[in-house]
Parts: C-alpha cells; sequence; structure tokens
C-alpha cells in the first residue's frame, strides 16, 4: 500500500477569487432580499391584524375583606381590657378613667378594627 504522507506534501491548487466578482454577487443578492421585503410589507399591509386575546391574570383577586370599628380599652402594657361598640365612645372613656384610679396605672382608649366573618 502506498503511504499517504508523500501527497500531504502537495498542496493543491486554489481557485483564484474575483473579489469584485463576489461583490457584485452579493451586491445582486442585497437587492432581491430588498425587493421581497418591500413585496412582503405591501401584502401585510393588506391583511388585516387580529387582536391578541388577553393574557389572563394570574394574580389571585384580592378578597374583600370587610371590617368593624370597636372602642378598645388598653392598659399601659397594650393589653386589651375591655371593647365597646363604636356608638359608645363615651363609655370607654369612662371605663378607662375608673381603671386608671383603681389601679394606679393608666388606661386609654384607641380605635380597633376587627374583621366580619359572615
Amino acid at each position: 500500500m502506498p503511504s499517504i504522507a508523500p501527497l500531504r506534501k502537495h498542496k493543491m491548487a486554489r481557485k483564484i477569487l474575483n473579489r469584485k466578482e463576489l461583490r457584485s454577487e452579493a451586491e445582486a443578492a442585497e437587492r432581491a432580499e430588498t425587493k421581497e421585503t418591500k413585496e412582503a410589507k405591501t401584502k401585510k399591509k393588506t391583511v388585516k391584524k387580529k387582536k391578541a386575546a388577553p393574557r389572563k391574570s394570574r394574580a389571585k383577586t384580592p378578597t374583600e375583606v370587610r371590617l368593624k370599628a370597636f372602642w378598645g380599652v388598653f392598659s399601659q402594657s397594650l393589653r386589651r381590657v375591655a371593647i365597646f361598640e363604636h356608638a359608645q365612645r363615651k363609655e370607654a372613656d369612662k371605663k378607662a378613667k375608673e381603671l386608671t384610679a383603681s389601679q394606679k396605672t393608666p388606661h386609654f382608649v384607641q380605635l380597633v378594627k376587627e374583621v366580619i366573618e359572615e
């Protein structure tokens, strides 16, 4: 068998490339592409576009939470001692004064909002 080594020593003759011809071919291809894109654009203008369907929201719909206001009587350590309806503010103030006088620690009235469960 003949060895391959002597064949590798010889270089193959290269085809000489003409840069001007290659450039003119590339420019012709570009012109053809631009004509195609212009034709495609005019065709697209005649075709009516369909509106995309709105995407469904993935976020959970917030549940509406209903709150009711109360007056709370609190101790100095923020512990709720008593609770009164919103219309009974005077009674809440009276209770806070009584507790302050009897226990010698300040008590105060504050608005409390609680969730109404139906």
